[in-house]
Parts: structure tokens; C-alpha cells; sequence
């Protein structure tokens, strides 16, 4: 072949490979033709037997070319570009970097989980090394992406995300969400909740679901739908960055579990229904009974009883048990035995959830459902416990179920995610900074006892002395164990005891509102053992378990009995222990045992005829044996007195009360006192209050006045003997210390004050003397008075003399026929004698305080007379 005949790009190598287009003449030619082809025959015989695909003297086809070594200048477009150097390119490259980085762009090929200034600080052979490595890994990373991942192209959502491409791309999604999300201050928040997480040892971290739909809200769409398999792909995630981070830890754990927390929609637990199967699910309940902590099967292995060959790992399922059908070894069906330490366990316990008391439509029955823990959840709720718990909504086979039935039922268990148990520690992490100083800052004022005693049960008119001690027993005393061997409880115990009418339920019911942890109960519809706890027979292992009753399910919080005289001596008697001793003791069935009841008890109970008779004792008025009394701290007698000026300012009060919370009438406004406004706490800022004071203040008795308290027991002793009375015993000195503990920790004081201390000398008082005969009342506040006129407003107790001034003139006017006069006139003289008896001397302030005006008072300073206006409404017949 001459050089000047032309050689097709086919019979080139070279010509192949170059994009050049050159003059016929310009090509270089083969010697001889022949000889080519036959090369190429040859060449092609050698691939067909795999032999070297180079034949001879192939290697001058790559000998340099300079007049074929080159672009054509017609397609490239570097004229328009400017020349840019080596130090310019690494210039722009690096802030090309800095910008990804701002963006929160991880590019493929960074083996970092997240940036680190000392990245640009690195050693280059160190880059060189990562470099290669990703190169090498090319083929495991590099995996085709799927941009829409929501179009699930017909298959269901749990067909779709087990596949390889969709679930690889899940993976791929999850990764980068907790390896880039930031918070607002831009510091990554999955990073540090890791780190945290690997600090305490532990197996999990929670994930919010407003988090996860604000950045990837296909994920978030789908983990609803098939929460099972999306679960399992993010706890993959979540250990490959958890070993990518700390490569140990998987010494410390195998598994790391992606906890899904705030789940937006809350369902009740009786409105599950087949739509809610298999579905990813959010309820509230109180915990009623919990199992052991057991092992469960997680990865088996199983030995073959005759060749003793390893079958498995499997990965055991909740809903069925798995076996192995045959021995790759030797070929036999079995039998197969679990080779106990090759398999892999893991913690499993059930717990049983109720709906809570506030939540059950009414006349219905609480329902229940069973909740399966696994991993770190166990253990960490007991009966008793209101928790969020957030699961898998799954069903589980139940022949004896279907047998009963006789027909394919299913019964159904949620397997929880995630788990929060709400008391008060939980409450008190909530909270945020900002209730914080607004708590610190209300405990500043001077007057907080005042406005905390106000806003209990605002909507109730008076009884300023029970809403005080339903105060003092919602903050409560401080719990000691001297020495591990003597228990003295801190909880403070009140029996309301009264006329119908007087709104005791009321105030019972108000208390479990407010209270962080209450449960209600009534005497009539309790029995022994639903208050304290009961065994009965498992239905399914037929073994006999131990139930809590309402005491256990209050631990830690308050107890309330309504209806208290209604219960049986023999019920009655079986909360002896749990109100002093606050535990209960169980010896039945076999089960031998002691359960925690460190509760307040608030019990209301009626007298004996219907209507307390003051005439008469309090023991004598109700039905209740001295040992029950003496366990409460504090004994509050309502009586439904007969003024008329109270009553007027009690119907008023109900009238507006009603008006007010009308639904249609929400917007008006109603003329209430305005010193009750200005002291009223909001509701929920008071709970949140009383939680942050339990939970963080622990006063101590430092330079306490035991003088004090030793007269006052002794006097109180002496008048107990010569009345007749109530039995005055050692565990009332016990209850003056728990009310001081209690009115120091509304003060939010670490150390118990002489204030503290007059205030419980106070009530401890009042509740003795009220519980006296008429007869005997009087005497006594007269001896005690010093000390039952600690803290009170001069202007109220000015106003109740006054008060008993005004109806001593009425009732003189009704006797003498009178009953036109619309005024009443009562001489100074006589309230300035009453007043010096108490110690009062300056009237100038009441006379110019709005209780004295809003009751209808005015002063003649000229004449020194009060003169009362009456009503019309008490002047009518």
C-alpha cells in the first residue's frame, strides 16, 4: 500500500481514539496491507480463545505523533476563556469548597461526617490515602439515584421502600438529614444528640417528626405508612454514622435505635380501628400492669442434634417463631436445639395501657391495650405512670382468642418506638427558660403565699382556710429516712368534712386538675382492695399476679376520696398503713410483698345526721374512728352558716361566675373583687409552679424554734384533755414541721424561717379549734389568739366583728317590727372595744379599704357612727 492511498479510520487504531481531522496526504501508511489484516485476523482469534490481545510491534501504533497530537482549533472554545494559573485554579476551587460548605453540600467523595475547620489544616499524604480509598470504594458508593422517590410506580408503600433502588435512596436521604440538619443558631443536632447518646452509653436518640417533614418530607410521608421497614433502614443509618463517628462503640451496644418523637396526631385508645393496622401511631394511657423484664430471641442459631453442625443466624420476627426445615449438612429435618451462647437476645417486656380517668367518654369503661417494650424502653414506666407512647399499631395471632370466638380474629399489641413517662421530673425538663425566671421572679414577691392560696379553686366563693391547706398539701413537706431505718413521710394529708352544698367535691375535683399526679376515687364505688392493691390470676399463664390499686397508682402524687364516710370500717381500715407508713403490705396467694404508697390522701366526707352540728364534737359528728383522724394533718370543717350579707355576696359571686363562662357571653366582662384579680396566678403557670418547687427546693430545719412548738404541743395536750376533744398525739408535732416545710418551698426557700413556722402553729390552731364545740370555740381562740392572728389582714377580721355587729342590729330591728328601716347604724364605740381586745387600734385603714365600701359601710366621722345600707333583697319579705 502506498502512502498516498487512503486508510479508513477502522483499520487505524490511532484514528479511533483521535478526534483530528487531517489532509488524505498528511496519514501515514502501512507497509504492506496483508500484513495488517492478517494481524487483525490473528488478533481476533486470540480474543475468541482469550489469549493477548496484542499481537507484534502493536506498540508503534502509540509512538508519538506531533502533527496528530492535537485539537482541532474549529471545536474547542479556549479563545473565549482567559488563561488561568495554577494558583488561581486552587484559589477558586477553595472557595467553591467554602461555599458548598455554607450551603450545607456534602460532596460523594468527603469521608468526613461533618466539616471541621481543621480539615484545610490537613496532611496531604492523609488526603492522598483518602483519595485512593474512594477510588477503591467507588463501586460500593456510586449507586444510581432516584430523584422521585415518591413515585412508587403502582407497588404499595411497603413494596416499595423494601426494594433495592428505593431503599438504598432512603438510606441515602436519612444519612444526609442527621448529617446536615442544623438548628436556628446552624449547629448540627444530630451531631451533638450522638454525642450525647455515646457519653451515657446508651443504644438510642430521638428524632422529631416536624424535624424530618420540614427536610424530607417524602421520608415522612412514608414512615407512617410502613413505619416497620422504614424504621429498620434509619437504625442502619443510624449505626453506620455512630461507627463512623466512635468506630468502638459497637462494643458498648450492637444496635443503635432511632426513637421517633412528637408524632402530631394523637389517637385514643379506643378509636383503633383496621385502617390503624400496621401503621405508625401516637396515644396517651396510664400505665395498670407491667411484666417482668424477659429475654427475647433477637438472632438464633440452632445446633443440629446429629452432625452438631451451626444452622443460622436468623433473625427472629414478632409475629412468628422461627425454625430451621433442614440440615445443609447433613441433610436431616432434625430435631434442632438453640445454641444458647451463639444467640444473640435482647430485653422484652409488656406492659398493659388504660385510658386515663380524664379522657374516658362519660359512662363509658376505660378501655385497654397491651404495649410491647423492647431494648433500653424496658423498665422505664411503672403502674401508675401516665405516658406517651409512640408505636406500631400490629396484630398478633390468639387461638384461645379465636376458640372463644370461634372464628379468625386477631388481637392486637402496639410495639412502641418511643416512650415518655409524664411526672414531674419530665414536666420540670420542659420547662423552659423563660418559665424559669418567671417562676424565680413570682417567688420574689411578698405576697406569693397570698396569691397561690387565691388561685385555689378561684371559681369557688371564700374558704380561704381549705383553699390554704389544699395548698400546702399540693407543695407538700420534705421525706426523710434517718439512717435507712426509720421512714417519716412528707406528705400531708386533709380531711374536708361539712354541710352539702359546701363544695368539697368541688375542691377535690379542682386538686386533680392542678395536681402534677392525682387520682380520684369515691368511698361509695372503693373497695379495700381497690384502694390498695389486689391479686388475681393471669388469664393467659395462669399464674397469679399482683394489681395496683388507687393508693400505688398515686405514688408520688395525691390520692382523693370522695364520699369518705361512706366507706366500711374494714375498707377503711386497710389505708392505715399507707397514710403513715405510706407502703402496703400484700400476703396473699403466695406473693409476699411490700408496694410504695407515698401519696397525699384529701378526703371529704359528710356528718353523721346530714348537717354539722356545732354543738356537738367532731368526732361525735362524724363517723370515723381516732385512729384515721390522727393520721390527717389537717382537719377543715365547713359549715353552711346563715348571713344574710354572705350569702348576698356568694350569690352574686355564682351568678357572675356563670354569666362569665357562658359560651355565648364569652367576650363580656364581669365586675369581680379586684384584689382577687390582682393576686390570681394563671392556672397553668401555677402547675408548672408547684412542679418546679417539688421537684427542685428541699428546705431544711435550721435554728428551728422548738420552744415554740413544745408550748404550743403542750397547751394544745392539756386543752385536749379537759375539753373532751380530739386526741393531740406526737404525730401532730410531725405535722406543724411538714406545714412549715411546705409554706417554705412556696417561697422557694432552701431553709424553713420563723414565718414558716407561725404559719403551720396557725393552721395547726384553727384545725383543732374548729373541730370543738360552739361552746368551747370561743374560749379557745381567745387563749391561742396571738397566734391564730399571725398574717391575717387586720381589715378582714375588723370586717367579720363588724359583720357580727350589723346582724346583732338586725336582729334587734326584726324583733322590734321594724323591718322597713333600709339603714343601719352601729356606734364606733362599740367596734373600737372589740378591735383593742384583738389588738387593734388605728381604724383610719379600714375605713378606707374597698372591703369596707364594697360591703355597703360608710363612716359619719361627725356623728361616729357606721351606717349600714341593707339591701333591698334582705329587707323583702
Amino acid at each position: 500500500m502506498s502512502q498516498n492511498e487512503d486508510l479508513s479510520p477502522s483499520n487505524n487504531p490511532r484514528s479511533i481514539l483521535s478526534n483530528v481531522s487531517s489532509p488524505v496526504e498528511d496519514l501515514p501508511a502501512f507497509e504492506d496491507e496483508a500484513n495488517l489484516l492478517g494481524d487483525i485476523d490473528q488478533d481476533m482469534i486470540d480474543e475468541e480463545d482469550g489469549e493477548d490481545l496484542f499481537g507484534d510491534n502493536m506498540e508503534n501504533d502509540y509512538r508519538p505523533m506531533p502533527h496528530l497530537d492535537q485539537y482541532d482549533r474549529r471545536i474547542l472554545d479556549d479563545d473565549d476563556y482567559d488563561h488561568m494559573s495554577v494558583g488561581d485554579r486552587l484559589a477558586a476551587e477553595a472557595e467553591l469548597r467554602r461555599r458548598d460548605r455554607e450551603m450545607g453540600i456534602i460532596r460523594r467523595d468527603d469521608r468526613e461526617l461533618f466539616y471541621d475547620e481543621s480539615d484545610e489544616d490537613e496532611d496531604p499524604r492523609r488526603k492522598r490515602r483518602m483519595a485512593e480509598k474512594a477510588v477503591a470504594d467507588e463501586d460500593t458508593e456510586m449507586i444510581e439515584s432516584i430523584e422521585n422517590l415518591e413515585d412508587t410506580k403502582g407497588y404499595s408503600t411497603r413494596d416499595w421502600v423494601v426494594m433495592v433502588g428505593p431503599r438504598t435512596e432512603i438510606a441515602n436521604r436519612f444519612k444526609n438529614f442527621l448529617r446536615t440538619y442544623v438548628d436556628t443558631k446552624n449547629q448540627y443536632v444530630f451531631k451533638e444528640k450522638i454525642r450525647r447518646m455515646c457519653e451515657n452509653n446508651q443504644c438510642s436518640f430521638n428524632v422529631e417528626f416536624s424535624h424530618l417533614a420540614n427536610k424530607e418530607h417524602v421520608l415522612a410521608y412514608f414512615l407512617p405508612e410502613a413505619p416497620l421497614q422504614m424504621l429498620e433502614i434509619f437504625d442502619e443509618v443510624a449505626k453506620e454514622i455512630v461507627l463512623s463517628m466512635y468506630p468502638s462503640y459497637d462494643r458498648v451496644t450492637k444496635e443503635i435505635h432511632v426513637r421517633i418523637s412528637d408524632l402530631p396526631l394523637i389517637e385514643e385508645i379506643r378509636t383503633f380501628r383496621k385502617l390503624h393496622v400496621n401503621q405508625l401511631v401516637r396515644t396517651l394511657g396510664v400505665v395498670t400492669a407491667t411484666t417482668g423484664v424477659l429475654p427475647q430471641l433477637s438472632v438464633v442459631k440452632f445446633d443440629c442434634t446429629k452432625c452438631n453442625f451451626i444452622l443460622g443466624p436468623f433473625v427472629q420476627s414478632q409475629q412468628s417463631e422461627v425454625t430451621p426445615g433442614a440440615c445443609p449438612e447433613c441433610h436431616s429435618n432434625g430435631p434442632f436445639m438453640i445454641n444458647m451462647e451463639q444467640t444473640v437476645y435482647r430485653n422484652y417486656q409488656k406492659i398493659t395501657l388504660q385510658e386515663s380517668p380524664g379522657r374516658i367518654p362519660a359512662g363509658r369503661v376505660p378501655r385497654s391495650k397491651d404495649c410491647i417494650l423492647l431494648a433500653d424502653l424496658c423498665d422505664r414506666c411503672k403502674p401508675g405512670d401516665e405516658v406517651d407512647v409512640t408505636g406500631i399499631y400490629t396484630n398478633s395471632y390468639d387461638g384461645s382468642l379465636n376458640t372463644d370466638h370461634g372464628f379468625p380474629v386477631f388481637s392486637t399489641v402496639i410495639l412502641a418506638n418511643h416512650l415518655v413517662v409524664k411526672d414531674c421530673k419530665q414536666i420540670v425538663q420542659s420547662l423552659t427558660d423563660d418559665d424559669v425566671n418567671a417562676i424565680i421572679k413570682m417567688s420574689k414577691d411578698h405576697r406569693i403565699a397570698e396569691r397561690i392560696v387565691a388561685s385555689v379553686a378561684p371559681s369557688i366563693y371564700g374558704h380561704e382556710y381549705i383553699k390554704r391547706a389544699l395548698a400546702l398539701a399540693l407543695f407538700g413537706g420534705e421525706r426523710k429516712n434517718p439512717g435507712e431505718k426509720h421512714k417519716l413521710r412528707g406528705d400531708i394529708n386533709v380531711l374536708l368534712c361539712g354541710d352539702p352544698g359546701t363544695a368539697k367535691s368541688q375542691f377535690l375535683k379542682f386538686t386533680e386538675k392542678i395536681a402534677p399526679r392525682a387520682v380520684f376515687a369515691t368511698g361509695q364505688g372503693a373497695s379495700a382492695v381497690g384502694l390498695t392493691a389486689y391479686v388475681r390470676r393471669n388469664p393467659s399463664t395462669k399464674e397469679w399476679t399482683l394489681e395496683a390499686g388507687a393508693l400505688v397508682l398515686a405514688d408520688q402524687g395525691i390520692c382523693l376520696i370522695d364520699e369518705f364516710d361512706k366507706m366500711n370500717d374494714r375498707d377503711r381500715t386497710s389505708i392505715h398503713e399507707a397514710m403513715e407508713q405510706q407502703s402496703i403490705s400484700i400476703s396473699k396467694a403466695g406473693i409476699v410483698t411490700s408496694l410504695q404508697a407515698r401519696c397525699s390522701v384529701i378526703a371529704a366526707a359528710n356528718p353523721k345526721g346530714g348537717r354539722y352540728d356545732p354543738s356537738r364534737t367532731f368526732a361525735e359528728n362524724v363517723d370515723l374512728t381516732d385512729p384515721i383522724l390522727s393520721r390527717f394533718d389537717i382537719l377543715c370543717v365547713v359549715r353552711d352558716e346563715v348571713d344574710p350579707i354572705q350569702d348576698q355576696h356568694l350569690a352574686r359571686f355564682v351568678v357572675n361566675s356563670h354569666i362569665k363562662h357562658h359560651p355565648s357571653k364569652k367576650a363580656d366582662t364581669i365586675e369581680i373583687r379586684e384584689e382577687e384579680n390582682e393576686l390570681a396566678i394563671p392556672q397553668e403557670m401555677l402547675k408548672k409552679y408547684i412542679v418546679y418547687a417539688r421537684e427542685n427546693v428541699h428546705p431544711k430545719l435550721q435554728k428551728i424554734d422548738t420552744e415554740k412548738l413544745a408550748t404550743i404541743y403542750s397547751q394544745l395536750r392539756q386543752e385536749s384533755m379537759a375539753t373532751g376533744s380530739l386526741p393531740i398525739t406526737a404525730r401532730h408535732i410531725e405535722s406543724m414541721i411538714r406545714m412549715s416545710e411546705a409554706h417554705a418551698r412556696m417561697h422557694l426557700r432552701d431553709y424553713v424561717q420563723e414565718d414558716d413556722l407561725n404559719m403551720a402553729v396557725r393552721m395547726m390552731l384553727e384545725s383543732f379549734i374548729e373541730t370543738q364545740k360552739y361552746s368551747v370555740m370561743k374560749t379557745m381562740k381567745q387563749v391561742f389568739q396571738r397566734y391564730l392572728l399571725f398574717k391575717k389582714d387586720h381589715s378582714e377580721l375588723l370586717f367579720y366583728i363588724l359583720r357580727q355587729l350589723a346582724q346583732d342590729q338586725l336582729s334587734f330591728i326584726e324583733s322590734t317590727n321594724e323591718r322597713d328601716a333600709l339603714t343601719i347604724e352601729i356606734n364606733e364605740r362599740d367596734l373600737i372595744d372589740k378591735a383593742k381586745q384583738i389588738g387593734i387600734h388605728d381604724l383610719k385603714p379600714f375605713y378606707k379599704s374597698s372591703m369596707f365600701e364594697n360591703n355597703h359601710f360608710v363612716y359619719d366621722s361627725s356623728r361616729k357612727v357606721i351606717i349600714h345600707t341593707i339591701p333591698e333583697t334582705i329587707t323583702e319579705d
